[in-house]
């Protein structure tokens, strides 16, 4: 059994407990609606105010809601696909995430308020961003993907798919589609915040029956074919069943003769994001995403 005392210090477990108190531990047993209650919530709880000389404005691409944040002499574009297990989440809860990435890479970021399961199946929160990025390419010198847990699995889908069309992605504890039945999905089983139960919960509402095999728009490591994909970073959480994903990842693009770095955060939960603003490493560690973003940014400018 996996020492999360060890490996967790007191600021993220003070996180963590702050955290499961607007959502439960067992909130996949609860039905969508409660869940995005509690989600909503957790996310008001850990919201702070954009910062000051942001101009955000809402609108639609291709018909696809969206809220675009644009500082001052920007340079560069990001497109922004949120978490929240393809069934939660949406422009509000990740709002001051994306005003703090657009402030601090320079970057105007497009957030997509894509189309959420059950309602929305497959392939329909993927053909979303996709169209979105579509537009977006086609009007910007320079697009970088982001997106964080399933934002990061749409976001890596869409790459694959715009192959040699996109500058570059960075994948926040991404759910890329490695073996549920080994690595960090056993070892980190029943990681605070997220557990492999969850993931299954999720896994299996994305679609009208089983999921399907051999579909990189569902899950990108099941692309055959790795070669030509853009610059790529992972960020994974080390207490996290989806750890491996991100290496496995960024494995498969470096042998097809890519370039691709994953950073593994030592002691961090899924979700993590939320606690930029009280733990030490997840602000370190989105300083980090905020570098990379801008690095790719000004390599391609």
């Amino acid at each position: 059994m996996t020492d999360y005392d060890a490996l967790i210090d007191a600021e993220t477990w003070a996180f963590i407990r702050a955290t499961e108190v607007h959502y439960a531990p067992d909130a996949s047993s609860l039905s969508v609606a409660e869940q995005r209650a509690q989600y909503d919530a957790l996310c008001v709880a850990f919201d702070v105010d954009r910062p000051e000389g942001l101009h955000t404005q809402d609108d639609t691409i291709s018909g696809v809601p969206v809220r675009r944040y644009r500082p001052e002499n920007a340079q560069g574009m990001v497109l922004f696909a949120h978490g929240g297990g393809f069934v939660l989440g949406g422009l509000e809860s990740h709002d001051s995430i994306c005003a703090e990435l657009s402030a601090r890479s320079g970057c105007t970021v497009v957030a997509v308020d894509y189309r959420l399961a059950p309602e929305h199946r497959h392939p329909a929160p993927y053909e979303d961003v996709l169209s979105v990025a579509h537009t977006l390419i086609d009007s910007a010198q320079t697009l970088i993907l982001v997106g964080d847990s399933a934002g990061a699995t749409i976001v890596a889908a869409v790459t694959h798919a715009l192959r040699g069309r996109v500058a570059g992605q960075v994948l926040i504890y991404p759910y890329l589609g490695a073996d549920m039945d080994a690595g960090s999905y056993v070892t980190h089983a029943n990681a605070p915040l997220l557990t492999r139960a969850d993931m299954a919960f999720f896994e299996g509402i994305r679609c009208d029956g089983p999921a399907p095999e051999g579909d990189p728009s569902f899950a990108p490591l099941h692309d055959m074919n790795f070669a030509g994909l853009p610059k790529t970073v992972v960020f994974s959480a080390e207490c996290d069943p989806l750890c491996d994903d991100g290496q496995v990842y960024c494995d498969r693009i470096t042998v097809a003769g890519g370039e691709a770095h994953w950073v593994n955060e030592i002691g961090l939960v899924h979700g993590y994001l939320r606690a930029r603003h009280s733990v030490a490493r997840a602000r370190d560690s989105f300083s980090s995403i905020v570098d990379a973003v801008k690095k790719m940014t000004e390599f391609t400018n």
